[in-house]
């Protein structure tokens, strides 16, 4: 039996797996995807807003060429961490969910060729992320597939007239470089102006494309509907409907909360917190863990890779004690 089933292998994922190999715990990872799956569907350009060191996890050194790493350089960083530990991690292989009572759970998987699998563990650890659950629109013509809520790179969208909807950082940059690559570019935000926590090397940059014309902008406003050669955007003028080829929804994601509160998670109803020991992050059901930005609720602002890497040792540390 195992001490603990990790689900998801992101940073803090691996954080956990790390912290539990050097207290002498046997675990498993497991993630739907690749390593790392959500950096990986970063935008291919992406500059991370913090320094190396506030990235690492392990007691490993990370280096990158600039002042702030790059998603490229992130990537092998945690190619090499996991190396390193020797992580048992199964990528592409889902977790539909687990039953039982704590120490002895039992984990049911499907890996990517549809097969089954069952894993009995001591505990749950489930560090998820947000990443996979786009913030909709609810709008009609949303379903298009014109319209994506995943900004990877500019190049397919040259000459194209593209709506970005959305005000913080990841608007920001899809309109910038989808600007610098020769898309039309309309920017279309619910609020009276753009978001001051854009980072400090982007936002004057928007701001002053925004300015001269270069990329048109309607504030205060949102998306009305979604057809196939258009879209109509409510503005406090009134309704517009303008020329556009692609929709990129840049609104935020959420936790997937229906899959933890279908396995015995429960949450304050306001802020969407899950209800947990602050010490070990244990949540009301004994032997289920939270780590990363599901500790959050809606504030998912609020916790990065920089502080949630400390939550595998928290974890760690609580069922080393009931181990």
């Amino acid at each position: 039996m195992l001490d603990a089933v990790i689900v998801g292998a992101g940073p803090t994922g691996l954080a956990c797996g790390i912290e539990l190999k050097k207290r002498g715990l046997a675990a498993v990872l497991f993630d739907k995807g690749c390593l790392t799956n959500s950096l990986y569907h970063y935008p291919t350009n992406m500059v991370f807003f913090t320094t190396p060191e506030l990235l690492e996890i392990g007691d490993l050194p990370m280096t990158s060429l600039g002042e702030k790493p790059v998603r490229g350089e992130a990537l092998k960083y945690y190619r090499r961490v996991a190396d390193h530990y020797g992580l048992d991690i199964h990528q592409y292989e889902r977790v539909l969910g687990f039953e039982g009572q704590d120490g002895a759970f039992s984990v049911r998987t499907e890996d990517r060729h549809g097969n089954a699998h069952a894993y009995a563990a001591r505990k749950v650890i489930l560090a998820t992320g947000y990443y996979d659950r786009p913030n909709l629109l609810n709008v009609p013509g949303e379903n298009l597939k014109k319209v994506i809520h995943y900004y990877k790179e500019a190049h397919p969208y040259f000459g194209h007239d593209v709506v970005v909807v959305g005000g913080k950082n990841s608007a920001a940059i899809a309109a910038l470089e989808l600007h610098w690559t020769g898309a039309r570019v309309t920017l279309v935000h619910r609020r009276p102006q753009l978001s001051q926590r854009i980072k400090y090397w982007i936002l004057p940059n928007i701001e002053n494309r925004i300015k001269s014309g270069e990329i048109q902008a309607y504030f205060e406003s949102g998306i009305n509907e979604i057809k196939e050669i258009s879209v109509v955007i409510s503005t406090p003028n009134g309704d517009v409907e303008i020329k556009n080829d692609f929709v990129f929804a840049m609104t935020g994601y959420h936790p997937d909360t229906d899959f933890l509160e279908k396995h015995g998670i429960r949450f304050d109803p306001e802020t969407r917190r899950p209800n947990l020991n602050p010490e070990t992050l244990e949540s009301e059901r004994k032997g289920v863990f939270l780590a990363g930005v599901l500790v959050a609720g809606l504030h998912t602002n609020e916790i990065f890779i920089e502080n949630g890497r400390f939550h595998g040792a928290q974890i760690a540390a609580a069922i080393a004690r009931a181990c």
